[in-house]
């Protein structure tokens, strides 16, 4: 599937899941959106945290939405391949 593709699937997919989901569900989304924005942390720094974790979980979906997210967010090539590299010590290294 082209990433274009992939987009456009996976905004159907939240759409109609935050339709016909219950509230925990609704909840959820809600906590995921949230957790993300500019707080204590800069919303950028959280992104690549986000990028680090979803590397780690092999979560390819998480992997490209959070890519996207951190580019949105001003994140430079150098910033992305460095929290890469993190994630493949901790999660190559480590375990």
């Amino acid at each position: 599937m082209k990433y274009e593709e992939f987009k456009k699937y996976r905004e159907r997919m939240n759409k109609k899941i935050l339709q016909e989901g219950n509230l925990d569900t609704k909840r959820f989304f809600s906590l995921d959106s949230s957790v993300y924005r500019e707080g204590k942390l800069p919303a950028k720094m959280k992104e690549l945290m986000g990028l680090v974790a979803s590397t780690v979980l092999r979560c390819n979906d998480c992997i490209v939405y959070h890519i996207e997210r951190c580019i949105q967010e001003g994140a430079s090539d150098q910033e992305i391949y460095e929290a890469l590299n993190i994630a493949l010590i901790v999660g190559g290294s480590i375990t």
